[in-house]
């Protein structure tokens, strides 16, 4: 009876594997959820009382370089006892549990495909706040790095063809076909998408490497971006597109197709014309070609939230390959 069992045992295990040794995840349902909506499960008191503040103190926090106040993500909460079933198949989810071991675990295709569910477990509430804020950096690009891939994956199923852009400025994008030229010329591509009220915008160009310094980065981007605004990008009545001048934009370390990159998030505004919203600028440090490549994706959406536009522009930039 022994032997039976343990037959049955390893018959199991061989199902559950394919040829490389790798967890088969072929029979698992698809993974549903909206982009950047996450699942959390932990207990309603632990959720109520401080470690669930730490939790959306970082996950609920707003997002950065949005003209409005939006979190980074939505967040709907369960207790354990409920995640079962339907509730299992959310893309994206943090469950947070009292047990004997003390560790934070990041796995993918545990219930659903795609899907990445962190797991922390502790043995006390304080343990579990202080596991969280220890691990808020790991647990945020998990998320973030699925939610890139899963956007890229929908972009995907149509695409725009680019190849002018290729010839003439040496990259690649993976864009929806749903955005149309607005324009084109040997040094400036301008992408736009129409939406209920507003457009989404994508702008490629490129500028010589010495126009951004190393002590003076954020002044040399809003230069060069406020100076494209002013020669390509038309406003009505004299009006100039802009950087705001009434806050600094957020500067991050980045990279794009292997390629250090600067990350600026901000405001743009026309002065005097109250039209105003969210950009996403990358300068890529392309030294193969003696240039920056300058990215940037930015949202007139003046009755929408704009977190997922700015999103949707933000996979679309990431998926650049520069020859």
């Amino acid at each position: 009876m022994k032997s039976l069992s343990l037959g049955v045992l390893f018959a199991f295990i061989l199902l559950a594997c394919n040829n490389n040794g790798k967890k088969d995840t072929s029979f698992l349902p698809k993974s549903l959820g909206n982009i950047n909506s996450l699942q959390v499960i932990i207990e309603n008191d632990l959720w109520n009382g401080d470690v669930g503040e730490v939790i959306r103190d970082f996950l609920a926090a707003p997002t950065d370089g949005l003209p409005q106040e939006e979190p980074l993500y939505s967040i709907n909460q369960m207790p354990p006892a409920t995640y079962t079933g339907f509730a299992r198949k959310n893309r994206i989810f943090l469950h947070v549990t009292l047990g004997a071991a003390e560790e934070v675990t990041v796995k993918e295709d545990p219930y659903a495909k795609p899907q990445t569910g962190v797991f922390v477990t502790a043995k006390s509430p304080q343990r579990l706040a202080g596991l969280i804020t220890e691990n808020k950096d790991k647990i945020l690009e998990a998320f973030k790095t699925s939610e890139i891939t899963e956007k890229q994956r929908r972009i995907n199923v149509s695409l725009k063809q680019l190849d002018s852009l290729q010839d003439r400025l040496r990259v690649t994008l993976k864009m929806p076909s749903a955005y149309r030229t607005a324009l084109a010329s040997d040094d400036f591509y301008w992408f736009r998408k129409d939406l209920k009220s507003g457009t989404t915008n994508i702008i490629v160009y490129e500028v010589p490497m010495a126009l951004i310094g190393k002590d003076s980065v954020v002044s040399d981007i809003i230069k060069i971006r406020d100076s494209i605004g002013a020669g390509y990008l038309p406003v009505e009545d004299e009006g100039r597109f802009i950087t705001e001048e009434a806050y600094a934009p957020y500067l991050f370390n980045s990279e794009i197709d292997g390629k250090f990159a600067y990350e600026t998030k901000g405001t743009w505004e026309v002065k005097d014309q109250y039209m105003a919203g969210p950009f996403l600028n990358y300068a890529i440090r392309d030294e193969a070609n003696d240039r920056y490549l300058i990215l940037e994706g930015f949202t007139y959406a003046p009755s929408e939230t704009k977190r997922d536009l700015q999103f949707e522009l933000e996979a679309i930039l990431r998926s650049a390959k520069i020859k």
